[in-house]
């Protein structure tokens, strides 16, 4: 990394980075990433042509592979040196994990094969502080093992680890229902003495804004024309059939039902209704799933038109910045944009993170240098 530069500044590690939504929030924040572990290739390709763009992650280290794959200590020294990792982010998924052996660990559950390595890239660097965040099923009882595990690896690692919190991204600002689990972790206990956590939201409902709080955002700006030749302002091609149910869908919240078109499952029965359903503008868009920009897979309907929303509509409802480009086709950005932490959300919980945890300890540790270079000279004269 570029010391001069950035040693100021807190210093981040994204595991399972993904495209970079998360990366992107903490640079946006004020952090410089020295470390990035993503092994889908194609959210390779876009992390790199995109967050290396940026100053305070030009000198970042991406590496392809599963975390699985790695030895934490080694990644440190050869990536970190003698810095102070302050802040580690990103978190295992709660399942869909490999089912082969980490490291020679005799682990029985594959789900309980991430965790144990996220814990050994947590005791080899260090930080003062990581921030997991994962999808609300990871709180079903199903789930618990996989939970406890978590907390238990946290507590040999020496953190205080908090509860977990469900965050909705429309309560701080995203146009979008997103509700995501988050979850906390602490190495000094010290630190934690006026810290408060959850952060409390910018935004609630229309009824019960106030002078303190915004009401949602609608996502009705998310539909602005996109930027000249941008290659994301692209959307799935419908046969007859689909456009013809799209045209005859009332515009602005229309439903699968209003168009008229029956399928053979409907008959049986009409759950799903948002399926082919329109996005309603004056309202905060529907959760971006990895499967957004596929009308048949929830209310993926543009308000108006007759297709499905468009990658820059989607990337746009996630708080990324038109200047960011997804790579890898439409399936594949998709699913890129729809793993993503929103930027605007993860932009406010690493500030408020920052402010009261990281930018505190490095204020208390300047003062102290000072004090001693005093002392210094006081004892030279």
């Amino acid at each position: 990394m570029d010391k001069k530069k950035c040693k100021a500044k807190p210093i981040v590690v994204d595991l399972f980075a993904g495209a970079g939504g998360f990366s992107l929030a903490a640079v946006q924040a004020g952090c410089s990433i020295a470390i990035a572990i993503e092994n889908d290739p194609y959210a390779v390709k876009t992390y790199k042509a995109n967050l290396l763009k940026y100053e305070l992650a030009r000198d970042a280290k991406v590496l392809d592979q599963s975390i699985l794959e790695y030895v934490p200590d080694t990644v440190r020294a050869e990536n970190l040196g003698s810095d102070e990792c302050d802040l580690l982010l990103g978190g295992p998924p709660c399942q869909g994990f490999s089912t082969h052996r980490i490291l020679d660990a005799g682990v029985n559950d594959p789900r309980n094969q991430l965790v144990l390595a996220y814990f050994r890239f947590v005791k080899a660097f260090r930080p003062r502080v990581f921030l997991m965040e994962n999808v609300p099923g990871i709180l079903w009882e199903r789930h618990k093992p996989y939970l406890d595990k978590f907390y238990e690896e946290g507590e040999k690692a020496g953190y205080h680890v908090m509860a977990p919190v469900v965050l909705d991204a429309r309560d701080f600002g995203v146009p979008q229902r997103r509700k995501r689990v988050f979850i906390l972790g602490v190495r000094d206990r010290a630190d934690m003495l006026e810290f408060v956590w959850p952060p409390k939201g910018t935004h609630s409902a229309p009824e019960k804004a106030d002078l303190v709080q915004k009401p949602w955002v609608p996502c009705k700006e998310v539909f602005k024309p996109a930027p000249e030749n941008d290659e994301n302002n692209i959307h799935m091609n419908h046969g007859d059939d689909l456009v013809n149910a799209f045209r005859n869908t009332p515009p602005n919240g229309g439903s699968r039902k209003d168009s008229g078109r029956v399928l053979p499952c409907h008959q049986k029965h009409d759950g799903h209704k948002d399926v082919y359903g329109r996005i309603n503008p004056a309202t905060s868009a529907p959760t971006m799933t990895t499967a957004c920009i596929n009308p048949s897979k929830g209310r993926f309907v543009h308000p108006t038109e007759h297709h499905g929303i468009t990658l820059r509509q989607a990337a746009r409802i996630q708080t990324f910045p038109d200047s960011f480009t997804f790579l890898g086709g439409l399936t594949a950005a998709g699913r890129q944009i729809g793993n993503a932490v929103p930027v605007d959300l993860g932009k406010y919980l690493i500030q408020h993170i920052k402010t009261y945890l990281l930018d505190k300890k490095n204020n208390q540790a300047k003062i102290h240098a000072s004090m001693s270079l005093e002392e210094h000279k006081s004892e030279i004269a």
